[in-house]
C-alpha cells in the first residue's frame, strides 16, 4: 500500500491536534484519561496538551463539557488515527443517539499536518473548528499561531472558563 495510505504507517511524523470533550459521569477525569490514552496509540506520540476548560453544550442540553485539546505526533495515516479516537470513545462508554447529545467523550481530529482531506468520515481540518470558544481556545492556548486573533474575537460571546 502507498505511503499515507488507510493501512500505512507513515515515514516521518505529522503533528495532528485532537479537540476532546465530555459531560458525563466524571467528565474531568474522563478527558485526563483520555489524554494519557492518546499517548499510548501506535506510533504516536503526545507531545503537549492544553488546561481543562468548561463550557456549556452547543446544541442541546445537558451539563456542561470539560474540553481541551492535545498535541500529538503520529506516524499513522488520518483515516487510521480517526479509527484509534473512535475506538478510545467507544471504550469510554460513547454513545450517538442523537447530533451533539450529551457524551462519556468526545475526540475530534481538528488538524493533521497541513492535510486537507474531504471524505465521508473525515474533514479536516474540522469543519467547525473557528465556530467553537470550546476548541480555539485550549488551541490557543498551546498552539497561539493557529489561532488568529480574529477567530478568538468572533467567539468571544461563548462562555468557557479554565478549570484549576
Amino acid at each position: 500500500m502507498a505511503a499515507g495510505g488507510a493501512g500505512a504507517v507513515l515515514r516521518e511524523p505529522v503533528t495532528a491536534y485532537v479537540g476532546l470533550g465530555a459531560n458525563l459521569g466524571d467528565a474531568a477525569g474522563a478527558v485526563r484519561q483520555a489524554i494519557g490514552q492518546l499517548g499510548t496509540l501506535p506510533q504516536t506520540a503526545l507531545r503537549a496538551q492544553s488546561s481543562l476548560y468548561r463550557s456549556a453544550p452547543v446544541d442541546a442540553g445537558g451539563p456542561d463539557f470539560v474540553n481541551a485539546v492535545a498535541v500529538l505526533d503520529t506516524r499513522l495515516p488520518a483515516p487510521l488515527l480517526l479509527l484509534e479516537l473512535q475506538r478510545l470513545e467507544q471504550a469510554a462508554g460513547r454513545e450517538r443517539p442523537f447530533r451533539n447529545a450529551p457524551r462519556t467523550l468526545d475526540l475530534d481530529l481538528l488538524l493533521y499536518g497541513e492535510g486537507r482531506i474531504a471524505s465521508t468520515s473525515l474533514t479536516v481540518p474540522h469543519p467547525r473548528l473557528r465556530e467553537r470558544a470550546f476548541v480555539l481556545v485550549p488551541l490557543a492556548e498551546i498552539a497561539p499561531q493557529l489561532v488568529p486573533r480574529p477567530w478568538l474575537e468572533a467567539v468571544t460571546s461563548q462562555v468557557i472558563a479554565r478549570l484549576t
